[in-house]
């Protein structure tokens, strides 16, 4: 073989082995690097960019697509623990022509995270207020979207500041009493009478919890490799005791309930979507909501849990775009009436 010929093999192949070697490396040694990219990869994928934006010395970091327009602007607020990225697979179903806003919430990911912040259910709603403020975000009433944690700082913004909002949409929302006692209830009550903070269910150490954490709050049975539940788990534990903090203040009689305390006073159109087999938060608090909210629609979720954006990320766009759909379409008819 010529030795040209065989150089340029050698060298191809090498080209190629660099990366597959890199990618293997990064799966079985740093696994977060790994997630890390990924999640930095979709973001450009689907056209979005991250943004920080600044209320005094404290800074929001946030994602975006699309500019303000005839349609409602959309705010998502992310669950506990969690942050802005995990609304990516949501983000995959929804026109590029929306505007669209994923938000870190207090003290989360690239959001300000202090000893001294209320992270209350009334303080995260205080600080989503000033982050709405800084990006002018309410200079036309916008659709928020919320899920979880999330979906209970949305309630009480929409009671609070409801000039600011045109609709909601609230996914699994905590904040509301629970009927029944779940799996995860009980566990929550042994933690409580026993003190021990260091066994919660959403703040895992191992990859062993990770797993059990995933079963507990999805229905739908991913299988999950050993490297990405360590992965998983590496990018979280320099978080944790944060995550404690947070967790108890959210469970406190001071925000347990706040969405229950302020739906009375949500006068604007509501979508609630519930996992039917949710064994974080019991649907039942999608019918507490509909008696409670006068234009409120209520869809539960067959085959589904808590994590709905992981779990049904297709089906719970579409049903985004069709309630905004029908509001716009109530809207026009109200105005030709």
């Amino acid at each position: 073989m010529d030795l040209d010929v065989l150089n340029m093999f050698v060298i191809a192949g090498g080209t190629l082995a660099i990366p597959i070697l890199a990618f293997v490396a990064s799966f079985l040694l740093w696994p977060s690097a790994l997630i890390r990219i990924y999640y930095w990869y979709w973001r450009r994928a689907l056209g979005m960019q991250v943004r920080y934006a600044n209320y005094d010395d404290y800074q929001f970091c946030y994602s975006y697509r699309g500019r303000p327009g005839y349609r409602p602007s959309i705010l998502m607020l992310h669950g506990f623990s969690a942050h802005k990225d995990m609304w990516l697979s949501i983000v995959k179903f929804l026109p590029k022509n929306l505007h669209l806003v994923c938000v870190d919430m207090p003290g989360h990911e690239g959001t300000t995270r202090s000893a001294l912040d209320d992270y209350s259910i009334s303080g995260q709603a205080k600080r989503i207020h000033q982050f709405v403020e800084c990006i002018q975000l309410n200079r036309r009433p916008f659709h928020l979207v919320g899920t979880s944690m999330g979906g209970n700082v949305a309630g009480v913004y929409a009671a609070q500041y409801p000039e600011d909002i045109c609709s909601l949409t609230l996914i699994c929302p905590a904040g509301l009493p629970s009927t029944t006692d779940n799996k995860f209830i009980k566990q929550l009550r042994e933690l409580q009478e026993s003190e021990c903070i260091d066994r919660i269910p959403l703040i895992p150490s191992t990859p062993e919890e990770m797993a059990d954490m995933l079963k507990l709050c999805s229905y739908v049975r991913f299988k999950v490799p050993q490297q990405i539940l360590q992965g998983l788990v590496d990018v979280r534990i320099p978080h944790n005791d944060f995550y404690r903090k947070l967790f108890l203040e959210i469970v406190d009689e001071k925000s347990r309930h706040s969405l229950h305390e302020n739906m009375s006073k949500i006068k604007s159109p509501t979508q609630v979507i519930w996992g039917r087999q949710d064994q974080v938060l019991d649907v039942s608090g999608a019918s507490i909501l509909a008696s409670a909210i006068p234009d409120c629609h209520v869809y539960i979720l067959e085959n589904c849990g808590h994590s709905v954006v992981v779990e049904r990320p297709r089906k719970t766009a579409n049903l985004i775009l069709e309630f905004l759909a029908l509001l716009h379409s109530m809207d026009n008819n109200k105005k030709q009436a």
